[in-house]
């Protein structure tokens, strides 16, 4: 985990993610990403220089045969506080279909985050951590640009002031790589999503794109991604002029 934890390290110290006395509830779904996060941390504590407790939180959306028995092991194993929260978020989608009477992810997203803040302040935490990693980063980048028509991502930190919650990604510098590496090498237990739209996501069609034909063609490309959203101010887009 040298490595992830090195990433975190240098993700703290450049966006001041972690700071002493914060209390974070951690987004647990069950897939690699999450589960990373969650075991860095609990390395991380022991010999960070600032002064932190967490707790995972996975929330049961309603999706079939998913079971996190293994996850609650882990974690009593690692001395980890973790909640299972049932909620119907499955049923309220299937219910709020498109027109194309698919599920919505962003309405997913909206319950799932509205949840997990609301369980978080149950629990006094003042922060809640989601598993965003780099590769998350430049692909939330083209789906802004391709879908919605601007230039964004997420950002590392983000204070929610309706909420009172600050939302950090700490995995933000790691890469997807080395996320899966160190899944296996740990031997981390990861639960498999049901959901019926997983795998065929405009995300998921975005990922595909850039690992099949962006990286294969411009390998260097993918190190400029994270440059320009690590430099913000290297933007230059149409402003209009200034009249007199």
């Amino acid at each position: 985990m040298r490595q992830i934890l090195g990433a975190i390290i240098k993700a703290n110290k450049k966006f001041n993610l972690i700071e002493d006395g914060d209390k974070i509830a951690v987004g647990v779904s069950g897939g690699k990403d999450s589960m990373v996060l969650l075991y860095a941390l609990s390395l991380l504590q022991k010999f960070a220089d600032v002064n932190f407790e967490f707790v995972g939180i996975t929330l049961k959306l309603g999706f079939p045969d998913m079971n996190f028995d293994k996850i609650k092991k882990f974690c009593e194993e690692k001395q980890i506080e973790y909640y299972v929260i049932p909620t119907k978020v499955y049923e309220i989608l299937k219910r709020n279909r498109d027109k194309n009477d698919r599920i919505q992810c962003s309405l997913c997203s909206k319950f799932k985050k509205a949840i997990l803040i609301s369980e978080a302040k149950k629990l006094d935490c003042n922060k809640v951590s989601m598993a965003h990693h780099f590769d998350d980063g430049i692909e939330t980048l083209f789906m802004n640009a391709i879908y919605n028509g601007y230039l964004a991502s997420f950002k590392p930190k983000m204070f929610l002031t309706e909420t009172e919650i600050t939302f950090i990604r700490p995995l933000v510098l790691c890469t997807e790589k080395a996320i899966k590496k160190n899944v296996k090498k740990n031997r981390l237990p990861i639960v498999e999503s049901t959901c019926p739209k997983d795998k065929s996501s405009a995300r998921q069609e975005i990922k595909e794109w850039l690992k099949k034909d962006v990286y294969k063609k411009f390998p260097q490309a993918r190190i400029n991604f994270q440059n320009a959203l690590l430099h913000p101010n290297r933007v230059e887009l149409w402003d209009e002029e200034e009249k007199n």
